[in-house]
């Protein structure tokens, strides 16, 4: 099987429907075989990252902050949206993790990339495992944390167990669950098998 490739099929007109301060919403005619045409709606977004950090004792940072498009309390990894222009991926995942959980790592490697729903919205996250993790001092954490943030919890949870929440629909965060299975499958090998933290994306 072959790796999913570039396609880019002719868009006769293109219209903003919606601008927000995140995203955009569009409406592209695309011109289809047999010279069909067919508007497609989708959503503009600039990206995500994302970091399963796994300690010595094989466990999961995990924290749960409410989102408010499913009126529910849910469990996530440390994630922010590619908002900083020109900053390395790994350098927003790390900034995410010190933010939002108060850990630095040692050890970053390219867990998985994402599409995370591609026919509604061009966002990709990527996922980066992060281990040798070490407590940041509060003294030289400054980050504030301001509305979902504001005493979101940080959790342990064994690796394995988490697999278990995810597998018995507990955990339905789409990068905690697909990071969560790529590190236990990923494990298996002792994750000699994943990519370097810099690895293109397609």
């Amino acid at each position: 099987m072959s790796a999913d490739m570039p396609e880019a099929w002719e868009v006769v007109e293109t219209k903003e429907r919606f601008e927000g301060r995140v995203i955009r919403v569009v409406t592209d005619t695309v011109k289809m075989p047999r010279d069909e045409v067919a508007d497609r709606d989708y959503v503009v977004h600039p990206g995500a990252v994302a970091v399963l950090a796994l300690d010595d004792r094989g466990r999961v940072l995990m924290i749960r902050q409410y989102r408010h498009p499913t009126r529910q309390l849910m469990w996530e990894l440390p994630a922010g949206i590619r908002d900083v222009e020109g900053e390395a991926l790994v350098e927003g995942a790390a900034r995410e993790l010190a933010e939002e959980a108060g850990y630095r790592a040692g050890t970053w490697q390219t867990l998985i990339d994402l599409r995370t729903s591609p026919g509604m919205s061009d966002e990709r996250i990527r996922v980066f495992l992060a281990r040798d993790l070490s407590k940041i001092p509060d003294e030289e954490n400054g980050f504030v944390h301001r509305h979902e943030e504001i005493d979101m919890p940080v959790e342990w949870i064994p690796l394995a167990d988490a697999v278990e929440k995810a597998l018995m629909g507990m955990i339905h965060n789409s990068p905690a669950v697909a990071g969560i299975l790529a590190a236990y499958a990923a494990s298996v090998e002792g994750f000699d098998c994943l990519r370097p933290a810099d690895a293109p994306e397609a």
